[in-house]
């Protein structure tokens, strides 16, 4: 296996943990009405095929992880076509997390962008 996409792999689970819950919490907070995982999924896709926030998996375990942080509710609802749907939405909680989680990933993005663009001894 090459080093290479080892590490690459690595890192981008890494750096996908915590941004994935910033990015359920953001579009939850600006959806207007709740949203279920293969919809909020598809929110989350970007406009590349090859590139995902996050599998659709692997989405479930991190909303049910912010549930249990009563950072979102959930509630189940039948569906006519097909098995039952679970609806998420942010609670006052969740927005409060949200505010100070935008700030850090604000600064975040600042340092690193200070970082990468080479002005780290000014």
């Amino acid at each position: 296996m090459d080093v290479r996409s080892t590490a690459d792999r690595k890192f981008s689970r890494e750096l996908s943990s915590g941004i994935t819950s910033l990015a359920l919490l953001a579009i939850l907070a600006q959806a207007k009405e709740p949203m279920y995982g293969y919809r909020i999924a598809k929110e989350m896709s970007g406009e590349e095929e090859d590139f995902q926030l996050i599998k659709q998996g692997a989405l479930y375990p991190v909303l049910k992880s912010l549930e249990k942080n009563e950072l979102l509710s959930s509630r189940v609802e039948p569906s006519v076509s097909g098995p039952p749907r679970r609806y998420y939405s942010i609670t006052e909680t969740g927005r409060g997390a949200l505010e100070r989680w935008q700030d850090l990933w604000e600064g975040t993005c600042t340092l690193m962008n200070r970082i990468l663009g080479g002005d780290v001894h000014e």
